[in-house]
């Protein structure tokens, strides 16, 4: 929809109201697609365990071996599944120094403890 002022030269004066964009559609623009939001997280298994003696359960079907544990305050937990690196993903320059690092303490060859008493706030 144009809209005109009187007493102006038509010319220019017309207003686009139509909302349509000043942009050529072919042209890239500086905006950033949006992510699409995530999907709704769904319960595949639902059942009851009991903590054995030890206070152990037994997770059925589990993807992964390792699990960082959050207790809340409500008694609830939440498991959140951890995935260590392989061995293959740290650099052989890395690994080397490990290992010779590692030899070097079995052998008894450490420095001498480090006095950190003088950062400690008193």
């Amino acid at each position: 929809m144009l809209q005109k002022f009187p007493n102006e030269d038509p010319r220019n004066t017309r207003i686009d109201e139509s909302g349509n964009s000043h942009h050529i559609t072919g042209m890239p623009t500086a905006t950033i697609e949006r992510k699409k939001p995530a999907k709704t997280i769904q319960v595949v298994q639902n059942y009851s365990v009991a903590a054995d003696a030890k206070n152990r359960i037994s997770l059925r079907g589990a993807k992964t071996k390792y699990f960082h544990v959050m207790a809340l305050s409500n008694g609830g937990y939440v498991l959140e599944p951890r995935v260590l690196v392989s061995p293959e993903a740290i650099p052989q320059r890395s690994l080397k120094m490990l290992e010779q690092s590692l030899a070097s303490l079995k052998k008894g060859k450490a420095s001498l403890p480090i006095d950190l008493s003088a950062f400690i706030e008193a």
